[in-house]
């Protein structure tokens, strides 16, 4: 940079803007100096020198509990990472993934080199918990709490979930199959015995299963004869939707609707039904969450819980960029909308 100040007799920080505050100079006398740099070799200023210099690294890493190829198949974590990245690009800030820790390998977060974090992760590990701590940089969570009583965005899932149950018993449905997320990771497709009283470790699971209990459990104990039967499935795929399925449609009564804990499982169910030659909604009714864009594509159109996933994101690095003083917990509003998955049961 001396060198390049020199041959061109302006000062070291003349040069320095030129790399890194361009609008600080006129565009004929940047360009001079890009060419200077170029003919003699000088590639601009070191980045991790620049970070110790400036004390902040100009990034936010974004924690997710998933393989990193779950950001770009998943739609809802699409969604809601174009919140993330849109506002990142607002504020002149670059994106840095951080995700799960694999077998064998180091985790990513001690050196990841950024300046906090969004943790999109129902519920973050506590090892990684610890990571953070050590860290001593600011963590919003999106979706859940990092800690409990820390601020984050999300949504009500337990309101979300009664309203989707709410709508079938409206219908007039009393046979109902729930298809939850797996009760830990890589775990096999599961009945749980205990209906909606089952364990799990997700944030989200827990709350949308005590949201289903508030609608269903009083419509059943109205009526008499009623039945829920949870399965637990292995991932979050349409073909894990379709195998949760299984065991529902063949029980011996089987639902006459299904509530699954995601527009992607839900899209399994109604293919499964549909590979069966049962007709949705006519012999069962399908309800999904998320309301991703293949949800109203479907065929029959998916009724399902519509969350602000774009929204979420966005909101959450808001957060993160606020003084620690300002920032407060932030539930966004979703809504049931209904479609052609659902319908009365046949008497």
């Amino acid at each position: 940079m001396r060198d390049v100040a020199r041959a061109l007799g302006v000062s070291q920080a003349t040069v320095s803007n030129a790399f890194n505050r361009p609008d600080q100079l006129s565009r004929e006398l940047r360009d001079r100096i890009l060419t200077a740099a170029r003919d003699l070799g000088y590639p601009g200023p070191d980045p991790i020198a620049n970070t110790f210099r400036r004390g902040r690294t100009g990034a936010i890493g974004l924690i997710i509990h998933e393989p990193l190829q779950y950001l770009f198949e998943d739609p809802a974590a699409r969604l809601t990472m174009a919140g993330v990245a849109r506002v990142c690009g607002e504020h002149g800030s670059s994106l840095v993934l951080v995700p799960r820790a694999e077998p064998g390998l180091p985790d990513v977060v001690p050196t990841a080199l950024v300046d906090g974090f969004v943790a999109f992760c129902d519920p973050l590990e506590p090892e990684r918990r610890e990571l953070l701590r050590a860290r001593r940089l600011p963590v919003v969570g999106l979706d859940a709490p990092v800690t409990p009583g820390e601020p984050y965005v999300g949504i009500d899932d337990r309101a979300a979930a009664r309203a989707a149950a709410a709508h079938l018993v409206a219908l007039g449905h009393r046979r109902i199959g729930v298809i939850s997320f797996a009760l830990a990771r890589d775990s096999e497709t599961t009945v749980v015995p205990a209906g909606l009283d089952a364990p799990t470790g997700y944030v989200a699971n827990r709350a949308r299963l005590d949201g289903y209990r508030d609608a269903l459990g009083p419509a059943l104990d109205d009526d008499g004869g009623g039945r829920i039967v949870v399965v637990a499935a292995r991932g979050v795929e349409e073909a894990d939707g379709a195998a949760a399925a299984v065991p529902l449609l063949d029980h011996a009564e089987p639902p006459t609707a299904i509530l699954a804990m995601s527009d992607r499982l839900a899209l399994g169910v109604i293919a499964e039904a549909t590979r069966r030659g049962i007709d949705v909604p006519g012999d069962l009714s399908v309800v999904g969450f998320d309301d991703v864009p293949a949800a109203s594509a479907a065929d029959p159109a998916l009724t399902t819980v519509r969350q602000p996933h774009d929204r979420k994101g966005a909101e959450a690095v808001r957060m993160l960029l606020r003084p620690a003083s300002t920032r407060q917990a932030l539930i966004l509003p979703t809504e049931v909308v209904v479609r052609a998955s659902t319908a009365p049961p046949r008497t």
